[in-house]
């Protein structure tokens, strides 16, 4: 394998994946500081409006921008593949066609988003007094939204050639700069939820240039030349055949969390801003988990193109029983946390606060469940298998939820946010279990088959 780049197909694997990981679980809690600074921030200096209505954005920004983060795990599944497998001139072609890809899926977004936004908030029942902030929010954030692209891309390459690392160094330099861009802007210059949006952009502007320097830098496969820049046909099929069943399966996991996003804006303002400021922490919990699906889809992906499925089956153990640990102790650390944990965000509000809490016990205390359901996603898109995934999140996870929601949830002495929160526990349940059969059984036909 090249230099600059990591075999993840020989030596130790449990030392390796959590070398692998603890940078990816920094980067993404990094990533996670730009939103909570912007929530935080206007938390104290703009009122619980200004909470409920940046949190109100988040929703509706995932369903939109999923579809094409998941075009950027197909670029990094078929640059693991081909370096596992040593065809080093296609991963330089994917390298080539990830970053005008990543262009074009922002400029596109910038359009739907930035004049969108008040009719995608208003179709989810964002309340009169909190839609119009949300709006001027999710403009501004939107028109940043390339250069976001652009960084999850070329990071999903560096990952995908062993690299966890750099993407942590830029996101620590951007955060620093957004936190302090969100005082700047908020309580220098007054500007309210448009100053920490306009904080949060500038400061995925600065992430981008800084992964496309990286890129270029590189001496391995991986290495970026703007002139090589180019719509490689065979490797733009590969990288929507892995990542656009990805993307769907994101977009569709939001329009579930929409669906419930709406009928939390049923139950007012109060219950938006605790519920905002409760989703927010648990995010941190999420993404040390989520690490780890991003860690099985890399490994799994070197070894698959190595045809190692043997140490295939020992990263599956591995990463499953790590994710246990971890989203299990983060979980009931965030709950017995809670109450000065939401007064950071919300001080005063003790209504606030109690929706959070509330939300806290129902989500946080079973999320390791989420993180079981993750890496066995993980796992089988690492095989190349993304459709699979895809159909059985669909079922499983946004299914179980309209349904619920529509049945169970519309029944008066089931109407309310407990039995909301149910949902998500019952759907991580069914797709991890679902997923777990199919990735064993996608194993023992692989092995099969080559042998």
């Amino acid at each position: 394998m090249h230099s600059n780049s990591s075999d993840l197909t020989e030596g130790p694997l449990l030392k390796k994946i959590i070398l692998y990981t603890i940078p990816i679980i920094l980067t993404g809690i990094l990533q996670l500081l730009f939103n909570a600074a912007d929530l935080v921030v206007v938390g104290r200096y703009c009122g619980s409006i200004s909470v409920a209505a940046v949190g109100a954005t988040g929703a509706i920004i995932n369903l939109l921008v999923n579809l094409f983060i998941g075009l950027s795990v197909g670029a990094g599944v078929t640059v693991a593949h081909g370096l596992g497998a040593g065809r080093y001139e296609d991963v330089r072609r994917t390298v080539h066609t990830a970053i005008p890809t990543a262009l074009v899926s922002g400029l596109f977004l910038t359009i739907v988003g930035v004049l969108g936004a008040r009719t995608f908030l208003s179709l989810m029942g964002t309340p009169d007094n909190v839609i119009g902030l949300s709006s001027i929010y999710m403009q501004i954030y939107f028109c940043g939204i390339t250069a976001s692209m652009i960084y999850n891309f070329g990071s999903s390459i560096l990952r995908a050639a062993g690299d966890t690392k750099s993407p942590l160094y830029f996101l620590t330099i951007a955060g620093i700069v957004n936190v302090i861009l969100n005082l700047v802007f908020v309580i220098g210059l007054r500007m309210n939820v448009a100053g920490v949006a306009l904080a949060t952009t500038i400061s995925q502007f600065l992430s981008a240039f800084l992964v496309i320097r990286a890129l270029m830098k590189r001496e391995d496969a991986c290495k970026l030349e703007l002139k090589k820049l180019h719509f490689y046909p065979r490797q733009l099929k590969r990288i929507l055949q892995i990542g656009f069943p990805a993307g769907v399966q994101g977009s569709l996991f939001s329009i579930s969390n929409v669906i419930i996003q709406s009928s939390v804006n049923s139950f007012g303002e109060v219950v938006m801003s605790g519920n905002a400021a409760a989703g927010n922490i648990e995010s941190f919990v999420y993404i040390s988990m989520n690490a780890y699906s991003q860690t099985s889809i890399n490994f799994t992906g070197q070894n698959h193109g190595a045809g190692k499925y043997d140490r295939i089956r020992r990263i599956m153990f591995i990463c499953l029983i790590s994710v246990f640990i971890t989203g299990f102790t983060l979980g009931s650390v965030v709950r017995l946390a809670g109450r000065p944990l939401l007064s950071f965000y919300i001080p005063g509000d003790e209504e606030a606060i109690s929706v959070g809490l509330r939300r806290m016990t129902c989500i946080c205390l079973p999320y390791f469940l989420c993180g079981l359901m993750d890496v066995t996603t993980g796992l089988i898109r690492g095989l190349g298998r993304s459709m699979l995934p895809m159909i059985i999140t669909i079922a499983g996870v946004c299914g179980m939820r309209i349904v619920w929601i529509f049945t169970v949830f519309r029944i008066p002495k089931y109407h309310n946010l407990e039995c909301l929160y149910l949902s998500y526990t019952i759907s991580w349940s069914l797709t991890f279990l679902t997923e777990l059969i199919v990735f064993i059984v996608l194993m023992r036909k692989m092995k099969t088959k080559r042998s």
